[in-house]
């Protein structure tokens, strides 16, 4: 038997011992990279105005939605633009490896996770101080404000200088950052557009790291596809957002419908007509008895005694709300046109409930419900809110069968129900849509009970709630979500449909590590979204 020479043995053994060390200088190098892009001390480097917390997280893996809950690795409590900018050019520089992705927080009223960043960094928007609100007055008045800024806070400025915003949405301790990348929609959507059609202006800081100011006129692919956005493309740390004469009255007015068809006609009228209301919202009343304690918010009627006699016996009712703004010096012509608009209208008779409030007390009415909910402990529980965007020729389908025969003994919380005109919303935002003129926003704005296993209880709100997205899609209404919650891509590009190619090619271009809003479960950083 013939050995080989030892020369050859040699070669072999050096080869082999060549291969493991190049083999555990890469394991060593992959394990490396691993370590710092979980551990924080790369960011304790950092040099920035305000200041990391690595031990106090526990507060930003909660959110409104109170069912998710990711702990950061950090906390961001930024005084400048220039700490958000560092922290994610940081992050992007450490490149594909680094696990770390960013989720900016602002109040807090996320459903399902939306502002959370798992083992990432979350940016603590209310702590942005760099940007002090300006309002300027003239014949285009605007406010300039922190993305971090809550809408209460600027309309009270605002109304130092007689102005306001055009649009809202129904509770205004949100910050502008947040509404501006959904949409933000209220009564006043029908005619101003939701608050995304508002804005004139834009500073961004993109997935790379970026500050970017933009509008119509300058970097405009970045301005419309922020707007609507899902925080994929960029941290909203600026708006300057467009404002008009505020009134000081609101009119505000309730009458209930035990038709459907009839309800739903009649708004539509209001919205197409060129003299209506300032604002138009419709709620369901489902097997309620008692109009005053039920309706969901500081709405007072000046004959409260008829309001209180009236009852629902167990029917489902159909309450359309309006309001007329007005200005204390035309009460006598603002009666006489309120008076005309409610003639056309073919809601039950003597359900007419009227009431009188300032401009700031009816923007600001459901912040009532939130306080009286705090002082019984039930403002903190689950919320699986369901938002949906019904177009206008399945309205009736959809109320027959949801209403007819899934939501049927009680409701969980307000349930709103209101048209909106969709020439208002610009087609250029990320914002998605139904196809037709027309659509409905259709919101149960549920609350759970903790450890309930009856109706009230979790796990009962989202069997509906699964029954309604069911009920949906078998039946080809046409639906979108507002608010949308997905798990997967595949789920993402149905919402996103035929605009799926120009949402990713924007994500490819402002976020390309996939580093920004990781809790909307659009794209996983590492893998390929093209």
């Amino acid at each position: 038997m013939r050995y080989p020479p030892v020369s050859i043995l040699k070669q072999t053994n050096m080869l082999f011992v060549r291969s493991f060390l190049i083999l555990f200088l890469s394991c060593m190098t992959i394990t490396i990279n691993l370590c710092l892009s979980s551990n924080p001390s790369s960011l304790g480097t950092l040099s920035v105005d305000g200041h990391f917390s690595f031990d106090e997280v526990h507060h930003a893996a909660k959110d409104f939605g109170n069912r998710f809950h990711l702990l950061p690795l950090a906390v961001l409590y930024p005084k400048s633009v220039s700490d958000i900018a560092t922290t994610i050019r940081h992050i992007w520089q450490m490149g594909p490896d680094s696990e770390l992705t960013v989720a900016a927080r602002g109040h807090s009223h996320s459903l399902q996770g939306q502002a959370q960043a798992h083992h990432g960094v979350v940016i603590n928007m209310e702590s942005l101080q760099v940007h002090k609100m300006h309002v300027y007055s003239g014949n285009y008045p605007y406010v300039d404000a922190s993305g971090g800024e809550l809408w209460i806070d600027i309309l009270r400025e605002c109304l130092k200088y007689g102005l306001a915003p055009k649009s809202w949405t129904d509770y205004l301790h949100l910050t502008v950052g947040g509404t501006l990348s959904n949409a933000g929609v209220s009564g006043q959507a029908f005619r101003h557009g939701p608050q995304i059609s508002n804005v004139n202006q834009l500073e961004v800081v993109t997935g790379k790291g970026e500050v970017l100011n933009c509008s119509e006129k300058q970097n405009s692919d970045l301005f419309h596809g922020v707007l609507g956005g899902l925080g994929q493309f960029g941290i909203i740390t600026r708006a300057r957002i467009s404002l008009e004469p505020a009134p000081d009255m609101v009119k505000w007015i309730r009458v209930l419908y035990s038709d459907f068809t009839t309800f739903a006609t009649d708004q539509e009228l209001l919205i197409g007509a060129e003299s209506t209301f300032d604002y138009i919202e419709g709620f369901v009343i489902i097997n309620r008895t008692s109009l005053l304690n039920n309706w969901r918010s500081s709405f007072d009627p000046q004959d409260p005694v008829q309001a209180s006699q009236f009852q629902s016996d167990g029917r489902t009712l159909y309450c359309l709300e309006l309001a007329k703004y007005f200005n204390r010096d035309r009460i006598d012509a603002l009666n006489e046109e309120v008076g005309n608009l409610l003639s056309q209208l073919r809601y039950m008779a003597s359900t007419l409930f009227l009431t009188e409030v300032s401009y700031l007390e009816f923007l600001d009415r459901v912040h009532v419900s939130e306080v009286k909910l705090r002082s019984k402990g039930l403002w903190e529980v689950p919320h699986p809110w369901l938002n949906l965007l019904i177009p206008k020729s399945k309205i009736n389908d959809f109320a027959d069968e949801v209403f007819g025969s899934i939501l049927t003994d009680t409701s969980n919380g307000p349930i709103l129900i209101y048209p909106v005109n969709k020439s208002k919303w610009d087609n250029r935002t990320s914002a998605v849509l139904p196809e037709e003129d027309i659509f409905y926003l259709v919101a149960f704005l549920n609350s759970a009970m903790p450890s309930s296993m009856g109706t009230d209880g979790l796990e009962h709100i989202l069997t509906q709630n699964k029954r309604i997205l069911e009920f949906c899609e078998t039946a080809r209404l046409g639906m979108k979500q507002y608010l949308p919650h997905y798990n997967t891509q595949g789920e993402w590009r149905a919402h996103f449909g035929p605009r799926w190619e120009v949402f990713a090619q924007r994500k490819s271009t402002y976020d390309p590590l996939a580093i920004l809003a990781p809790g909307q479960r659009i794209f996983q950083k590492g893998i390929s979204f093209s």
